[in-house]
């Protein structure tokens, strides 16, 4: 895909891959910037289950207008009806790689915790739990500002839940014991 042009995105590299999509940097021929598109895997592109949770993540994320929260600009689809976001793509590293070096200092993991949480808050403020907070899904742009990513497992109050009864969503390691 790599020198593509989707739409009126160019794409410029991956940056990475997950159970639910796969995120390329990419620039916005039209308004000149750099965005984010994470598509979702061609395998899940004809499941209708995966396709709404797919929107779910964009509609969740988008109704979300908070400086620790990743800001979603739009969803298409391509010629061929694969599905992506479009997104702010920030310079930085995810939470998941910061911690690989090593520990971080008392006052920076409080400085990530206290972001973290405001952003959880505002979510919660909407209706929206995110449901898959773990290292990967936080990022830590140059700027040292929290973002988090990845509403691809979250839940909306009081919406038709897309999660079969008896089911789990979520990382295992990352969650707690009680979910519902």
């Amino acid at each position: 895909m790599i020198g593509d042009i989707i739409l009126h995105y160019r794409i410029i590299e991956k940056l990475g891959e997950g159970g639910m999509g796969v995120v390329y940097k990419a620039e916005d021929i039209s308004l000149k910037r750099i965005v984010a598109l994470k598509f979702l895997p061609r395998g899940l592109s004809s499941d209708i289950e995966s396709r709404s949770r797919f929107v779910q993540e964009a509609q969740a994320a988008s109704a979300l207008q908070d400086n620790n929260i990743c800001t979603i600009h739009d969803i298409s689809k391509t010629d061929d009806e694969e599905m992506f976001i479009v997104m702010d793509c920030y310079e930085g590293e995810s939470m998941k790689e910061r911690i690989s070096r090593g520990p971080l200092k008392n006052d920076d993991a409080l400085d990530v915790a206290i972001q973290v949480a405001k952003g959880l808050s505002k979510a919660h403020e909407k209706g929206i739990i995110h449901r898959d907070i773990k290292p990967g899904n936080i990022f830590i742009t140059d700027d040292r500002v929290v973002k988090i990513l990845d509403f691809g497992m979250a839940k909306a109050l009081g919406r038709t839940q897309l999660t079969q009864v008896g089911s789990t969503v979520g990382t295992c390691n990352y969650m707690s014991p009680n979910r519902q």
